[in-house]
């Protein structure tokens, strides 16, 4: 999938567990590792506003994108 999340990398930067953040945040653990693992098709702005609050941080310190290498696409 062309897009990272690195909201594993930012977690560990802020030394919260998805479980904190998940609490802070009022989403579901399930959905935050959804979206932490990259299976997430959709995010909402509002969660990802709500997450970029809490964790203090950008949008692109969370999301990157990367073209696909597939030949082909």
């Amino acid at each position: 999938m062309p897009i990272i999340v690195h909201l594993d990398e930012v977690l560990a930067r802020r030394r919260m567990s998805l479980t904190e953040l998940s609490e802070a945040v009022d989403i579901t653990l399930a959905n935050l590792s959804i979206l932490k693992t990259g299976k997430a098709k959709a995010v909402r702005f509002s969660t990802l506003e709500a997450i970029c609050d809490v964790l203090e941080c950008q949008p692109g310190e969370i999301l990157s994108y990367r073209p696909d290498d597939r030949p082909g696409s």
